[in-house]
Protein backbone atom coordinates (compact mmCIF):
# COMPACT_ATOMS: atom_id res chain seq x y z
CA UNK A 1 0.00 0.00 0.00
CA UNK A 2 1.47 3.45 -0.82
CA UNK A 3 1.93 5.65 1.69
CA UNK A 4 -0.88 8.64 1.32
CA UNK A 5 -3.52 6.29 -1.32
CA UNK A 6 -5.72 5.26 0.99
CA UNK A 7 -6.85 8.22 2.66
CA UNK A 8 -8.55 9.99 -1.01
CA UNK A 9 -9.96 6.74 -1.84
CA UNK A 10 -11.97 6.07 1.11
CA UNK A 11 -13.06 9.93 1.16
CA UNK A 12 -14.21 9.05 -2.34
CA UNK A 13 -16.37 6.46 -1.39
CA UNK A 14 -17.72 8.80 0.96
CA UNK A 15 -15.97 7.86 4.48
CA UNK A 16 -15.17 10.53 6.96
CA UNK A 17 -11.87 11.07 8.14
CA UNK A 18 -11.65 11.85 12.07
CA UNK A 19 -8.06 12.30 13.14
CA UNK A 20 -8.89 8.90 14.79
CA UNK A 21 -9.68 7.03 11.43
CA UNK A 22 -6.52 8.98 9.68
CA UNK A 23 -3.99 7.72 12.64
CA UNK A 24 -5.16 4.07 11.85
CA UNK A 25 -5.19 4.61 8.05
CA UNK A 26 -1.87 5.95 8.40
CA UNK A 27 -0.60 2.87 10.84
CA UNK A 28 -1.78 0.36 7.82
CA UNK A 29 -0.03 2.82 5.30
CA UNK A 30 3.12 3.03 6.84
CA UNK A 31 4.28 -0.62 6.79
CA UNK A 32 2.20 -2.16 9.62
CA UNK A 33 1.60 -5.26 7.66
CA UNK A 34 0.64 -8.88 9.76
CA UNK A 35 -0.15 -6.43 12.66
CA UNK A 36 -2.65 -6.89 15.74
CA UNK A 37 -5.46 -4.49 16.97
CA UNK A 38 -3.37 -4.05 19.45
CA UNK A 39 -0.15 -3.45 17.74
CA UNK A 40 -1.65 -0.68 15.33
CA UNK A 41 -2.96 0.37 18.70
CA UNK A 42 0.11 1.27 20.04
CA UNK A 43 1.37 2.62 16.92
CA UNK A 44 -1.56 4.79 16.34
CA UNK A 45 -1.25 6.37 19.71
CA UNK A 46 2.13 8.32 18.81
CA UNK A 47 -0.17 9.88 16.16
CA UNK A 48 -3.14 10.56 18.76
CA UNK A 49 -2.30 9.56 22.22
CA UNK A 50 -6.13 9.67 23.46
CA UNK A 51 -7.10 6.88 20.44
CA UNK A 52 -9.10 3.82 22.58
CA UNK A 53 -8.58 0.38 21.40
CA UNK A 54 -12.36 0.05 21.11
CA UNK A 55 -11.97 2.61 18.11
CA UNK A 56 -8.93 1.18 16.57
CA UNK A 57 -10.86 -2.31 16.22
CA UNK A 58 -14.27 -0.40 14.79
CA UNK A 59 -11.93 1.40 11.71
CA UNK A 60 -10.31 -1.94 11.15
CA UNK A 61 -13.26 -3.60 11.28
CA UNK A 62 -14.93 -1.33 8.53
CA UNK A 63 -11.89 -1.17 6.29
CA UNK A 64 -12.51 -5.18 6.60
CA UNK A 65 -16.19 -4.45 5.35
CA UNK A 66 -14.84 -2.36 2.81
CA UNK A 67 -12.73 -4.74 1.48
CA UNK A 68 -9.58 -2.32 1.89
CA UNK A 69 -7.59 -4.59 4.37
CA UNK A 70 -8.35 -8.67 5.46
CA UNK A 71 -8.30 -10.03 8.98
CA UNK A 72 -6.09 -13.50 9.12
CA UNK A 73 -6.85 -16.08 12.10
CA UNK A 74 -3.95 -18.36 12.05
CA UNK A 75 -4.49 -20.37 14.77
CA UNK A 76 -4.75 -19.60 18.60
CA UNK A 77 -3.11 -16.13 18.05
CA UNK A 78 -5.27 -12.77 18.01
CA UNK A 79 -6.23 -11.79 14.41
CA UNK A 80 -3.88 -9.51 12.17
CA UNK A 81 -4.45 -7.23 9.86
CA UNK A 82 -2.51 -6.98 6.82
CA UNK A 83 -3.18 -4.27 3.55
CA UNK A 84 -2.24 -7.51 1.22
CA UNK A 85 -5.70 -8.16 -0.10
CA UNK A 86 -4.96 -10.27 -3.41
CA UNK A 87 -5.23 -14.12 -2.62
CA UNK A 88 -2.14 -15.53 -1.30
CA UNK A 89 -0.86 -18.08 1.86
CA UNK A 90 1.24 -17.33 5.12
CA UNK A 91 4.08 -18.94 6.52
CA UNK A 92 4.01 -18.55 9.92
CA UNK A 93 7.82 -19.47 12.01
CA UNK A 94 7.33 -21.45 14.92
CA UNK A 95 10.83 -19.48 16.37
CA UNK A 96 9.58 -16.14 16.38
CA UNK A 97 6.07 -15.98 15.22
CA UNK A 98 6.97 -13.74 11.83
CA UNK A 99 4.48 -14.17 9.70
CA UNK A 100 5.12 -13.91 5.22
CA UNK A 101 3.07 -13.64 3.14
CA UNK A 102 3.56 -16.84 0.06
CA UNK A 103 2.14 -15.90 -3.50
CA UNK A 104 -0.54 -18.40 -4.31
CA UNK A 105 -1.67 -19.75 -7.50
CA UNK A 106 -4.82 -18.67 -8.67
CA UNK A 107 -7.46 -21.27 -7.89
CA UNK A 108 -10.80 -19.29 -8.81
CA UNK A 109 -11.31 -21.83 -11.76
CA UNK A 110 -10.63 -24.75 -9.74
CA UNK A 111 -12.79 -23.87 -7.17
CA UNK A 112 -16.01 -23.04 -9.42
CA UNK A 113 -15.84 -26.26 -10.83
CA UNK A 114 -15.20 -28.33 -7.75
CA UNK A 115 -18.71 -30.17 -8.17
CA UNK A 116 -17.85 -31.77 -11.78
CA UNK A 117 -15.54 -34.30 -10.42
CA UNK A 118 -12.01 -35.84 -11.68
CA UNK A 119 -11.46 -38.15 -14.42
CA UNK A 120 -11.56 -41.84 -13.55
CA UNK A 121 -8.31 -43.41 -10.92
CA UNK A 122 -5.40 -43.57 -12.78
CA UNK A 123 -6.10 -41.47 -15.76
CA UNK A 124 -4.98 -38.06 -16.26
CA UNK A 125 -6.77 -35.81 -14.14
CA UNK A 126 -7.40 -32.36 -15.32
CA UNK A 127 -7.18 -30.49 -12.31
CA UNK A 128 -5.00 -31.87 -10.20
CA UNK A 129 -5.18 -29.66 -7.25
CA UNK A 130 -8.66 -29.82 -7.22
CA UNK A 131 -8.77 -33.59 -6.39
CA UNK A 132 -6.14 -33.78 -3.94
CA UNK A 133 -7.97 -30.77 -1.80
CA UNK A 134 -11.19 -33.11 -2.99
CA UNK A 135 -13.35 -30.34 -3.36
CA UNK A 136 -15.77 -32.84 -5.31
CA UNK A 137 -16.52 -35.00 -2.45
CA UNK A 138 -17.39 -31.60 -0.83
CA UNK A 139 -19.92 -30.15 -3.53
CA UNK A 140 -21.54 -33.74 -4.07
CA UNK A 141 -22.16 -33.00 0.00
CA UNK A 142 -23.70 -29.24 -0.78
CA UNK A 143 -21.20 -27.49 0.71
CA UNK A 144 -19.49 -24.93 -1.39
CA UNK A 145 -16.21 -23.52 -1.65
CA UNK A 146 -15.70 -19.71 -1.95
CA UNK A 147 -11.68 -19.57 -1.09
CA UNK A 148 -9.03 -21.88 0.22
CA UNK A 149 -6.40 -20.29 3.23
CA UNK A 150 -3.09 -22.52 3.49
CA UNK A 151 -0.63 -21.89 6.35
CA UNK A 152 2.81 -22.86 6.08
CA UNK A 153 4.47 -23.48 9.72
CA UNK A 154 8.37 -24.19 9.84
CA UNK A 155 10.79 -21.52 10.15
CA UNK A 156 12.23 -18.66 8.77
CA UNK A 157 15.70 -18.67 9.49
CA UNK A 158 15.41 -16.46 12.36
CA UNK A 159 17.92 -18.31 14.39
CA UNK A 160 20.36 -18.35 12.25
CA UNK A 161 20.48 -14.78 12.30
Amino acid sequence: MKPGALLPHLRSRGWRVTPQRRAVVTVLERGAQHATAEEVHAAAQLIVPEISLATVYNVLTELVGMGEISEVRLGPRAAIFETNVTLHYHHVCDECGRVTDVPAPDMSTCLRSCGQGCEPQGAACASPVKCCLRLPELGSRGYSVDRVEIVYRGRCGCTAQ
